[in-house]
């Protein structure tokens, strides 16, 4: 039996250049890089995108749904580009990506922790896009949707390893304990996170936001982190977290203070996640 710690075993799993972890849909991540050429057409949008039949299915369902209320009804990729952009639909792709692997997960012990964790992510995403408008940023709203979208994506990946190394003697799954791997996800998931935003060639936008958003910051130059940061501790306020504390004091924290965010704006923010949450099915990742 292998004398290596848990955590030791985690980080050899992750360093592992076979480690076959589909957390991103290959279309939404090439969408992505499209898209940061600006010079980008509505006919390569959509050729990328009907390339897959599911994933088209898929944007064209939350499209619709109520996750994006108030927007008319759409019924062709083409159409849901022309009157959501490009880089709404494209939100929309990443967010179907995500969806589907945190419902990936086969083991029973670990879809109740995925469901959180997918609870947060979203929070995160409609969180840092309502912020991002209403304080005057609304030029990055979509940025900040996949960005808190993304910011704790190697939570997601410390479970994938976590449930690969349940069949083993090693490290029987049954044998590790919830606050273990809670313990696990906070000390390794930024910089594991950060490894795999860079395997797949995301952004470097989004990619320092994953690696960055447990780091105490000295200015806010950072716009879409200082948000992101902000909305994330809204979640961990709310309860909407794997690490909650309902004593966070919001108005008091350095990104609200340094974007001159006041209580009253912050007590809607909390409001406005909490009634969001109302949009997502207990089924992980079902958004109706």
């Amino acid at each position: 039996m292998s004398t290596k710690s848990f955590v030791e075993l985690i980080q050899d799993q992750l360093t592992q250049e076979t480690l076959n972890l589909p957390m991103f849909h290959p279309i939404a991540v090439k969408l992505q890089a499209l898209l940061s050429a600006k010079d980008f057409t509505i006919d390569q949008v959509v050729a990328l995108i009907i390339k897959d039949p599911a994933l088209t299915s898929q944007i064209l369902r939350l499209a619709n749904s109520a996750f994006f209320s108030g927007l008319s009804k759409v019924t062709t990729i083409t159409e849901a580009v022309v009157r959501l952009g490009a880089r709404e639909v494209a939100s929309v792709a990443m967010l179907a990506s995500q969806q589907n692997s945190y419902q990936s997960l086969n083991s029973p012990e670990l879809k109740a922790y995925a469901q959180l964790l997918w609870r947060h992510a979203i929070g995160c995403a409609i969180g840092s896009r309502w912020l991002a408008e209403k304080t005057g940023y609304g030029h990055l709203a979509q940025e900040a949707f996949i960005a808190g979208l993304l910011h704790d994506i190697g939570n997601l990946l410390i479970l994938k390893v976590v449930e690969g190394m349940g069949g083993s003697e090693e490290q029987p799954i049954k044998s590790i304990s919830r606050e273990l791997v809670t313990e696990i996800m906070l000390s390794m998931h930024a910089d594991s996170g950060y490894e795999l935003m860079q395997r797949w060639n995301l952004p470097d936008l989004y990619c320092v936001i994953v690696r960055d958003h447990h780091r105490e910051q000295k200015d806010t130059s950072n716009l879409l982190l200082s948000i992101v940061h902000l909305v994330d501790n809204a979640c961990r306020k709310i309860g909407i977290s794997n690490n909650p504390d309902p004593s966070l004091m919001l108005a008091a924290t350095f990104e609200a203070q340094g974007l001159g965010i006041k209580e009253i704006m912050l007590a809607e923010l909390e409001i406005m996640i909490e009634d969001a949450m109302d949009m997502v099915n207990p089924a992980v990742g079902d958004i109706s």
